[in-house]
Formats: C-alpha cells, structure tokens, sequence
C-alpha cells in the first residue's frame, strides 16, 4: 500500500551545486512547507569537493541551520570520473556569485550514509527523495540498505527525457553520468518520478524573471542574480537557449506543489548498452505487451505559478 505524503514534506536534497541545484536549495531553505532533513552531494556538475563546498556556501548564504550536509560519493558506480564541464556551471561549479566562507559545517558522515539512517530514523513514508545530480548516492544507498525502498514516500529526480537529451542526442547529464545508478533507481521497488528536460526546459529564467529576483532587495536575491548572470550566457553559448532553464529546483517544486506540474503513468528504462543511446531515458507511456506504468513522468509546467513560488521562497530569505 502506497502511504499518501505528509502535509509538510520532508526531503533529502542529494545534489551536486551548480547553479540550478543552489536555487533549488535557496527554495527549500525559504519556503515554510517543507522540513529538509538532510543534504547530501555527489560529483557531477564539478568535483565532490568542489560542489560540497558549494553547497555549504548556499546554506550559509541561506541562513540554514540544524541541517546536515554530508559529502556522498566522487564518481559513478562503474565510470572512473564524473564528467565535469566548467563550459555551464564554471571552475568552481558555481561561478558568478561571490561565495561565501561556509559557516555550515560538514558532517563527517558519508553522504550515502545520512540517506540511509535519514530514512531508516523517520517514520515510513514521511521522507521524499529529491535528486537533482547523478543518482550514484541514492543507487548506493537502496543497495546498501534495501529496506529504505519501502519507506520512503517517494523519489522525486531531475533527470532524464522522453523526447531529449542534452549530453548526447539521447541523454540527460545526470542519466548519461551515471547509467548504471539511473538503472538501479529506476528498478527499485519504490515510486518515481521523473522530472526531465521536456518538463524542466519550460522553466526559463527570463530577463522578466531576473528583475523579480533583483527587486526583492534581499542578499538571497542579489545572490540568485549574480547566479543567472553567470548562467544564462553560458548556457546560450553552449545550448542556445534564449534563457537559462533551472532544471533542479522543477523537481523541489513537484515536491512543493504537486499541482505545478502535469505528470503521466509511464514506463521508465534506462538504456546502458546502446552505441548511441547510453543513459538514454527510454519512457513508455502505453503499457506495451502489458509492461506496468510504475513511474510518474512530468510533462507540462504552469509556468506562472512555478516562478510565484521560487520567488515567494527565495522572498522569505534575507
């Protein structure tokens, strides 16, 4: 029996800072419906080190206190190397913003560890999973301990595509990173939901976007502007994008407000063989030769009140 989730949601953020990841931080430190119980990292958009740091340094600026940020794992489960690109997201993973010197401390715990006693600690189904970099801690942790799989109230990850990729023709960064960990997540018997590139680039940081951030007068503002300032170039001059899309915080807000989002019954298989395809996120929303629709997969934002609440959040910080 699925337990329905709790009015105010609990969550681990398993994240690797970037940018979109650091907003998406910003968002759950400021909004006042949710409880982050954990905050875990994992190489990806820069070295684990480096996107530790980073994380450190958004809860710092976030004012966050009380919650634990532990560094998980520094490369895939079968990869030798996580594929940095400082082309997006910079040398430090987080360029454009003045860092600041973290005042967050690190927890001496594993990454993947947290996850598992976060879980095991809380009452079943009161602890949603949000990924929003490669899935290597969370794939580390069901197998670790298996048990988690049945208490958590679900996995909500920002990755994947049923029409797109962005590394390859095929396959999302965080999928194509580490396959192998997207295969483990995506088997395990626990409810997904996949917020991928046809969900995440509806949500643009347009120029009207940036102004809101920037009238907000706040530290937490400035430092969001100083953030996009930096990403939407680089992100045009990579993908051509007009604006910059904030992939990670799609997946906090499915968490948020359910009713942000359309998600649809599908199939989720991740390809790790094909010459062309690996990591690809091969989506099935019929049901062929009778295959169960185990996963949700998002498909269509209302944009408006998506931004109404990342700046709301955002808003509530100094």
């Amino acid at each position: 029996m699925t337990v329905p989730p709790p009015a105010r949601p609990t969550v681990v953020l398993d994240c690797d800072p970037g940018h979109d990841d650091a907003l998406a931080l910003l968002v759950a430190a400021g909004h006042p419906g949710v409880d982050i119980a954990a905050i875990t990292t994992v190489g990806g958009n820069q070295t684990l080190a480096k996107v530790t740091r980073n994380a450190r340094a958004v809860a710092t600026v976030a004012r966050l206190a009380g919650v634990p940020v532990a560094a998980g794992c520094d490369r895939p489960l079968v990869a030798d190397a996580v594929l940095t690109d400082p082309r997006t997201h910079g040398e430090s993973g987080l360029d454009g913003p003045v860092l600041p010197e973290p005042t967050v401390p690190l927890d001496p715990r594993h990454g993947v560890d947290v996850i598992v006693e976060t879980v095991m600690s809380r009452p079943a189904g009161t602890v949603t999973l949000v990924p929003t970099g490669p899935l290597t801690n969370v794939a580390t942790a069901v197998r670790r301990q298996p048990a988690i799989a049945g208490r958590v109230a679900a996995v909500v990850l920002m990755g994947g595509g049923y029409t797109k990729g962005n590394v390859t023709a095929a396959a999302e960064f965080n999928i194509f990173t580490d396959p192998e960990a997207a295969h483990v997540v995506f088997t395990a018997p626990w409810p997904v939901t996949m917020v991928g590139l046809d969900l995440t680039h509806q949500a643009l940081a347009t120029a009207e976007v940036v102004a809101r951030f920037r009238a907000l007068g706040t530290t937490a503002g400035r430092f969001v502007v100083d953030m996009l300032d930096f990403f939407g170039p680089a992100y045009r001059a990579k993908q051509g994008f007009p604006a910059p899309p904030v992939h990670d915080v799609c997946a906090l807000a499915r968490v948020l407000d359910p009713e942000v989002m359309t998600v649809r019954p599908a199939h989720v298989a991740v390809e790790l063989r094909g010459e062309h395809t690996r990591g690809m996120t091969v989506t099935d929303f019929v049901g062929r030769d009778g295959q169960e629709l185990d996963h949700r997969v998002a498909t269509e934002l209302d944009v408006d009140r998506f931004w109404d609440l990342v700046l709301g959040a955002v808003g509530n910080l100094a």
